[in-house]
């Protein structure tokens, strides 16, 4: 099993890989958080109009979610596992959803109102329900599933190419007659010799043929004395 194949069994994966969703859930989460008690000082929020006012319903409806949506970002920023990491994003895919629908199931929960919204018309309005709850709720339900697709799936650059062995080095093949021959031992000196041809050289004693019959010795002395010089007599 390979290295990469071992990695996505036990669920790592590079920490790059929720960062960009990560960063920009912990932004959303905290203006979904800060925005109530910051909003009157722009005259954009619900009433009551002013700046760090606390009321159970804020706590609930906006604190909470955006507290959750911070903490999932962060998880995908700094997790190197895949568990973690969708963890985080399902946190905040949870914390958008209430972010979208925690004004109407609130009066069921005897949570309360969150208020009035500071507007004299019907865009400034509609405005208010965007950046404060429905479009913020959405846009992190949209970065927390994406994160939790990079983070399930396997992507090509997590697959370690296969490499194959490198194999030993094959040892050449034993040839009998590449052995060198040793001058002879009344050898002069200062002779120079040369390794006799590779069909002269002898062969090692494993490799060394039947002895040669007694007629092909006599044949080989006789062919060697015709070759002396001066000739024998006939």
């Amino acid at each position: 099993m390979k290295s990469g194949e071992r990695d996505h069994i036990r669920g790592r994966m590079p920490r790059s890989r929720g960062a960009v969703s990560g960063l920009l859930l912990v932004i959303l989460g905290a203006w979904g958080a800060l925005i109530p008690f910051l909003g009157p000082h722009f005259n954009f929020a619900y009433t009551p109009d002013q700046e760090w006012a606390w009321t159970t319903a804020r706590g609930w409806l906006e604190v909470l979610p955006g507290i959750a949506t911070v903490a999932g970002g962060l998880l995908l920023i700094v997790s190197r596992h895949r568990a973690t990491a969708m963890f985080g994003g399902w946190l905040a895919v949870l914390a958008g959803t209430w972010f979208v629908i925690g004004q109407q199931v609130a009066p069921l929960l005897g949570i309360g109102g969150i208020g009035d919204p500071v507007a004299a018309t019907d865009r400034k309005r509609a405005l208010l329900e965007i950046s404060y709850f429905s479009g913020l709720g959405a846009l992190i339900i949209f970065l927390g599933a994406a994160a939790l697709a990079r983070t399930a799936a396997r992507l090509a650059r997590d697959v370690v190419p296969f490499e194959a062995p490198v194999a030993a080095p094959i040892e050449a093949a034993h040839e009998p007659y590449r052995h060198t021959v040793l001058p002879p031992a009344d050898a002069p000196s200062g002779a120079v010799t040369a390794p006799a041809p590779r069909s002269v050289q002898a062969a090692p004693a494993e490799w060394q043929p039947w002895p040669p019959s007694k007629g092909f010795r006599l044949h080989r002395e006789r062919e060697a004395a015709y070759t002396r010089w001066p000739q024998p007599a006939p």
